[in-house]
C-alpha cells in the first residue's frame, strides 16, 4: 500500500507537471506568436515611418497568422520579425516549429480540406493550369482567362457605391484645387515632391499641414490608433446604399498604405483589428450589405509604397517575387476564402506586369477553384500590360468615360468629390458635383455600355458626411422612377441624339425583335417641343414620360424626326428634378 500511494503521488505530480508546462507554453509563448495590439506605438508597426529613412525605419514584415502558420504556398516565410527602435527580433523558423508544436498541444482538430490547404495553397501553382473542377478549364494565360464570360448580374447592376476609408481618414487632408488626393497623404508627405506624376503642390501642402498641426516626429503611423471608427454602424450604411438604388458595393480592403480593414493574417499589426477600430470592418460590412440584397466586391491595392519587400523587388527590376509570395498571394487568397467577394477590383498595377504580379496563376485558381469561382467579377488593373486589356471589365483609368460603345464590358469608377477619393474635411460644397452633373455622368456612362461606380469617402469615426448621405438618397430618388431605363438596359444603335445633345439612349428588348428606347434628356427645351433626329416612329408608335401620371404623350414628325409634345405642367408636377426619360415603344 505505501508503494501504491507513492505511485499514485509521484504519477499525480507528473501531470500536473505536464498541465503547467502546457500552460505556461500558451500563456508565454502564445501571445508572442500573435503579437500584441498593445504595443503599436513601442514595438513597430509592419509599416514603420518612412520621414526620417525608408530604408532602415520601415518594418521588415513578418506575414504572421493569428491562429496558425499558414503560410503561401505551403511555405515557411524565413523572415525575422526586425524592429528599428528595439531592435529585438524573432526567428520565423523558431515560430513556425513552435506553432505546429502549439497545434499539437492544443490537439487542434482539422477537416482534410484544411490539412490540403497547409501543403499546398491553390492560386498559385508551378504549373500553368489550373486543378480542373466541372465545366471549363482556365489555364493561367490572359487568353484563355479572358474567354470566361462575365457574370450577367455585373452588367445588368449598372450601379455601385466605392468606399475609400483608410488610416488617411484620420489626416483626411489635401490642398482643394490642386488635383490632390487625401488618400496619397502618406506618399505626399513622404516622397517630398520627387514623384513628377503628382501635383508639386500637394507634397508642399502635405507637409506644411503636418509642420503646422503635429509635432515634428509624430508619424503617419501613429495616425492608426486615432482611426477609430466609433460611429460606424454598417447597418446605416448598408440601409443607405439600398436607398441610393445601387446594386453592389466596393470597399477598399488594402489602399497603396498596406492597412486592410480586416485581421489580416498577412498584415500582422497592421489592420483594423489590430490598431486602430479593433473590428472587422470588411466583414460587418459585408454582412450588412448582403442582407440588403447588394453584392459585395473588394478593391486591394497590387502594390504597397513603403513594403520593404516590394521595394528589395522594385530594386531587383522586379526579377525577385519575395513580395508577391510572401504578402500579396496569400493575402489576396485569405481575402477571397474568408469573405467571398463578388467582385474583386484591382489597382496599384502601373509599375510592374501581371507576370511580376503572378495574376494569371491566381486568376486561374479564382476562376477554377475558388468559392465564388461562378459568380466573381474582376476589373482589368492586374498589372501595367493588363490595363484597358486584360480581365473582367475594363476600368482603364479614373473616371474613364470614353462617350461611345466599348468592345469589352466597362466600368466608369468616378468620385463624388470632383478630386480626391479619400475623405478632406477642407472640402466646401462647391467641391462636390451636382445631382444634375451626376445624373449626366450615369446617361453617358451606362448609354455607352458602361456601369458606374460612384465613390465616397467616411470619415474616420465611421460617418458619411450629410452631403454624400444628400447625393445618394437623391440618386435613390431619381432611379425609382427611372430605373426602368437604367437596370438591364442595353446600349441602343445610338448612344446620342444627332440634332439633340442633351439626350442619351439606353434600350431593352421587348420580346418581338423591336426594342423598347429610353430617351434620357438632360435638360427640357423652353418651347416644351422635343425634336430628336434618331428615332423613326411608325403609326404604332407609343410615347411615354416615366413618371408621369395623366397618359400618353403626343408626337408628331417633321421630315424623318420625331417632335414629342412636353405636356406643360407646374415645375413641383414634373416626374422628377434632373434627367427625365421618354420610353418609346414601337419604332421602325
Amino acid at each position: 500500500m505505501p508503494r501504491l500511494k507513492a505511485f499514485l503521488i509521484s504519477r499525480t505530480g507528473f501531470i500536473l507537471f505536464q498541465s503547467l508546462f502546457i500552460i505556461s507554453e500558451i500563456f508565454i509563448f502564445y501571445p508572442c506568436m500573435l503579437g500584441s495590439s498593445n504595443n503599436v506605438r513601442k514595438e513597430g508597426f509592419m509599416h514603420e515611418p518612412v520621414l526620417r529613412n525608408i530604408e532602415t525605419n520601415v518594418m521588415v514584415q513578418k506575414t504572421q497568422p493569428k491562429q496558425n502558420n499558414e503560410n503561401y504556398p505551403g511555405e515557411t516565410v524565413h523572415i525575422p520579425l526586425q524592429s528599428s527602435e528595439t531592435g529585438r527580433a524573432g526567428n520565423a523558423d523558431t515560430i513556425d516549429t513552435k506553432s505546429k508544436l502549439l497545434d499539437r498541444m492544443l490537439q487542434k482538430k482539422h477537416s482534410p480540406h484544411d490539412l490540403e490547404n497547409r501543403v499546398q495553397r491553390p492560386g498559385f501553382q508551378v504549373s500553368g493550369k489550373a486543378k480542373s473542377h466541372p465545366g471549363k478549364i482556365y489555364n493561367a494565360d490572359w487568353d484563355s482567362l479572358d474567354s470566361r464570360p462575365l457574370p450577367k448580374w455585373y452588367d445588368d447592376a449598372k450601379i455601385g457605391i466605392f468606399i475609400h476609408w483608410g488610416v488617411y481618414s484620420v489626416p483626411s487632408f489635401v490642398e482643394v484645387g490642386q488635383g490632390g488626393l487625401a488618400e496619397w497623404f502618406w506618399y505626399y508627405l513622404a516622397e517630398n515632391g520627387h514623384d513628377s506624376t503628382h501635383n508639386i503642390a500637394n507634397f508642399r501642402s502635405v507637409r506644411r499641414y503636418m509642420a503646422n498641426n503635429y509635432a515634428h516626429d509624430f508619424r503617419y503611423t501613429d495616425f492608426a490608433p486615432m482611426f477609430k471608427a466609433e460611429f460606424f454602424n454598417p447597418a446605416e450604411w448598408a440601409k443607405l446604399f439600398e436607398e441610393s438604388g445601387a446594386k453592389y458595393v466596393v470597399l477598399t480592403s488594402k489602399h497603396h498604405e498596406g492597412y486592410t480593414l480586416w485581421g489580416s493574417k498577412h498584415s500582422w499589426n497592421w489592420n483594423s483589428e489590430d490598431v486602430g477600430p479593433h473590428r472587422d470592418l470588411l466583414g460587418e460590412l459585408a454582412v450588412a450589405v448582403r442582407e440588403k440584397g447588394i453584392k459585395f466586391g473588394v478593391y486591394h491595392s497590387l502594390y504597397e509604397w513603403f513594403n520593404p519587400h516590394y521595394l528589395e523587388d522594385k530594386r531587383h527590376k522586379f526579377k525577385t517575387q519575395n513580395y508577391v509570395k510572401e504578402k500579396l498571394m496569400p493575402e489576396l487568397t485569405e481575402l477571397v476564402k474568408e469573405y467571398k467577394p463578388d467582385i474583386l477590383w484591382g489597382d496599384g498595377d502601373w509599375e510592374a506586369t501581371s507576370e511580376y504580379f503572378n495574376t494569371t496563376k491566381f486568376m486561374a485558381w479564382l476562376y477554377n477553384e475558388s468559392p465564388v469561382k461562378n459568380t466573381v467579377v474582376i476589373n482589368d488593373r492586374w498589372g501595367k500590360d493588363a490595363r484597358c486589356r486584360h480581365g473582367g471589365f475594363m476600368t482603364c483609368d479614373d473616371r474613364y468615360n470614353p462617350g461611345t460603345i466599348q468592345p469589352r464590358k466597362w466600368e466608369n469608377c468616378m468620385t463624388i468629390d470632383k478630386e480626391s477619393w479619400g475623405y478632406r474635411r477642407n472640402a466646401q460644397e462647391q467641391d462636390y458635383f451636382t445631382m444634375e452633373e451626376l445624373t449626366e455622368t450615369l446617361a453617358k456612362t451606362v448609354s455607352c455600355g458602361g456601369n458606374l461606380l460612384m465613390n465616397i469617402g467616411p470619415t474616420s469615426d465611421g460617418r458619411i458626411i450629410p452631403l454624400y448621405q444628400e447625393r445618394l438618397k437623391q440618386f435613390g430618388d431619381w432611379l425609382k422612377i427611372n430605373g426602368e431605363a437604367i437596370y438591364g438596359s442595353k446600349p441602343w444603335i445610338a448612344q446620342q441624339d444627332i440634332l439633340n445633345p442633351q439626350v442619351w439612349y439606353t434600350s431593352k428588348s421587348n420580346g418581338n425583335g423591336n426594342p423598347i428606347v429610353y430617351a434620357i434628356v438632360l435638360e427640357l427645351p423652353y418651347s416644351g417641343s422635343l425634336e430628336l433626329g434618331v428615332p423613326k416612329p411608325s403609326q404604332d408608335t407609343l410615347v411615354t414620360w416615366l413618371g408621369y401620371q395623366e397618359g400618353d404623350i403626343k408626337w408628331t414628325v417633321s421630315g424623318n424626326n420625331i417632335i414629342i409634345e412636353i405636356p406643360k405642367v407646374y415645375p413641383h408636377q414634373l416626374p422628377c428634378r434632373w434627367a427625365w426619360v421618354f420610353k418609346i415603344q414601337n419604332l421602325k
